[in-house]
Formats: structure tokens, sequence, C-alpha cells
């Protein structure tokens, strides 16, 4: 015969599980309403709004700028609390061991058809070495950490190198790929240039002005097909437990809001990057008189991998530890378990990627 504490936890449960049923219907009004980490504005223009996420307690060393990628939205920094890179970074953690830093977030807003003539060098050469600049300024002209996501890093990694004299104190990287031969999720589309060539590969987004957003979309789940497959079944069997479906739900939010890629930059992604692997090779042709050397990058870098990335391979990322040999100091850090999206918003990100962001930062501040 059960207990009355064994009678209330059970109806508990059964009632969780039934208010987290109609949260996730499609009538329902979702799990959690997002939270994002309290930020402000400090300067907006068109696809450079720069914004700083405000801290609790005095913040100390030198600021910190989060580069995100193209077609992802920038609340890849802040996904949800405990899912938060810029919160991690902006408070702190109370103790001396890791104190609250100036954290600051470019944010390139929405990409349309109007926007099919931006390339890498608007943003490499232009948009985040301005927000570099500004960083700079708001903190006495001293030198700005830049920390990127997956193109956010290759960004990153570009404005070092074409504008060494930018006041850059490290730039961390986290699921950059370099060099892309050694990636399997660009093996379809290399296949297929190497027998139709580059033209036609890219005729589709040079009709479109890019890559729509649905596509972006579609092509990041279906990087993902286990998840998507036993989406039904995983809600099911996790209808009680709300942290579960909280993460599940903010990451579905995160796809939906994907832009898309503007044309000229997906077409010199496709030609410079996958296909002729001009990363790994060392100088990036980006036309418009722009040639980007990657032996002029002088500051601190650090390349963070996983082993089960299926955008990003490890091998792909490592592969940057030869790409900039003037680099202050290059460091590679590898770790397993951890989607794309996982290494800087994952559950168990704040355990291994996130302190490895710190130690690059404090290292370069010492």
């Amino acid at each position: 015969m059960l207990d009355g504490r064994t009678i209330l936890a059970r109806s508990r449960v059964v009632r969780s599980a039934a208010r987290n049923a109609w949260a996730v219907s499609w009538l329902g009004p979702g799990v959690e309403r997002p939270r994002p980490h309290p930020s402000e504005v400090v300067h907006d223009a068109p696809h450079a709004q720069l914004r700083r996420f405000t801290s609790s307690t005095p913040t100390t060393g030198r600021p910190v700028l989060l580069v995100p990628p193209l077609a992802v939205p920038a609340t890849c920094w802040d996904l949800r609390p405990g899912q938060s890179l810029a919160a991690y970074l902006a408070e702190g953690d109370g103790q001396q061991d890791r104190a609250a830093r100036p954290t600051y977030v470019v944010d390139y807003g929405d990409i349309t058809f109007a926007d099919r003539q931006l390339g890498f060098e608007d943003f490499a050469c232009r948009i985040v070495p301005d927000a570099v600049r500004r960083v700079s300024d708001l903190h006495g002209g001293g030198p700005v950490h830049l920390v990127g996501w997956s193109l956010g890093g290759t960004i990153s990694l570009l404005a070092g190198s074409a504008q060494p004299e930018l006041p850059i104190a490290s730039i961390t990287a986290l699921g950059t790929p370099i060099d892309y031969g050694l990636n399997a999720s660009a093996r379809p589309l290399r296949w297929l240039d190497e027998r139709l060539g580059s033209r036609v590969m890219t005729a589709p987004t040079a009709l479109l002005g890019g890559v729509p957003a649905p596509l972006v979309q579609l092509v990041y789940r279906g990087l993902a097909p286990t998840r998507e497959l036993k989406k039904p079944w995983f809600l099911l069997s996790n209808l009680a437990d709300t942290e579960t479906l909280a993460r599940s739900e903010a990451i579905d939010q995160f796809m939906a809001a994907m832009p898309g890629y503007p044309g000229r930059l997906y077409h010199q992604m496709h030609t410079r990057l996958i296909v002729r692997r001009e990363l790994a090779t060392g100088t990036v042709h980006l036309g418009r008189g722009v040639v980007v050397e990657l032996d002029r990058l002088v500051a601190p870098v650090t390349l963070v991998g996983s082993t089960t990335d299926a955008v990003a391979s490890a091998a792909a990322v490592e592969a940057g530890t030869r790409s900039f040999p003037s680099a202050a100091t290059m460091r590679y850090v590898e770790v397993s378990g951890f989607s794309h999206l996982g290494l800087v918003a994952g559950s168990a990100a704040r355990h291994h990627t996130w302190p490895a962001v710190v130690a690059q930062l404090e290292a370069a501040d010492g």
C-alpha cells in the first residue's frame, strides 16, 4: 500500500506532465517564456548593432566581444538561463577565480534579398573591426577579446589577419572549420562542385540573392536527423521533466529564428573556403581587391573543436593550428559529446568549453 508521501510525489509528477503536455502542444503557450540576459544598445547601425550585457556585479579585466556566425541569430550566446555564455562572462561567479567581465555582442540582424551583395569583407573588414574599436574606446583604448562561434570565428580570424593593428587581446574560435577538406559535412558540396563547377553550384543562390532562411533552417535540422526523428518520443518520455523540455524548446526557437546567408558571402564560402580551402592554404581572396594573408594575424588564438560535431569536424578545426604561424600563441582544445550548437549553448558547456574560453581570456590578460 502506498504511503501519503509517495502518493503526493506521484500526483505532482502527473500534474507536471499534464501541464507540460499542454505547453508543448500545437495550441500550448510553450514550456518557458524567453528570459534573455539584460543588455543595452550602445551603437545601432544596419547589420552592426552593438549591445553590452549588463552585470549585477562590478566587472574587471579586458572586455569581450562575442561574434556570431552568419545565418544564426545572436541569441546563440544567450539561449536561456544556464545556457548563456554571455551571462557566464558578464556575471562571473562572485569569486576571484572568475570575475565578471565587460561583455558585448555584435548583432547582424535579419538578412534579406536587399543584402545579397554583403560579403566576408563587409563583416571581417568593416562591421567587426568597427565594433572592436568602439568597445576599445569605451574601455580607454585597451585591447578587446574576440570570441566567435562557427563562421563567427572565421570572421574574427579574418579581421585579425586583415587588420593586425586592431586592438585585439585574443581570439577564441569555437567550432570554426579551417580546412573544409577535412569536414565531412562539406564533402557532398565538394563532390558536386568537381563535376558541375562552381558557377552551376552557386547559380540558384545568385538568383535568390542568397540562401533563404527556411532553407538554412531545413539544412540545420537535417544535420541532426536522429534528433528530429526521435523528437515525438523524446517529448513524450520527458513530459514530467520541465527543464529538459525547456532546453529542447529553446533549441527549436533558436533554429526557427535563423536568418539567411547573403548571396555574395555564400558564394565566397562555397568557392573560397569549401572548394579551394583557402583558409587552410593561408591566403583568402575575397574580391573587391581584398586579399587576406593569414600569417599577418599576431593575436593569441585558441581553437575549440568537438569530435562529435556534425557541422565542423575536430580535424577541420585543429587544422587552424597550422594556418596562423605568426599568432602570439596557438592553442587547440578538443572536447567530445558536444554538437555544433552545444559547444556554446549546451547544458554541459559551462563545465567544458566555457572554462576553456575563460582560460584563454585570463592567459591573454596576463
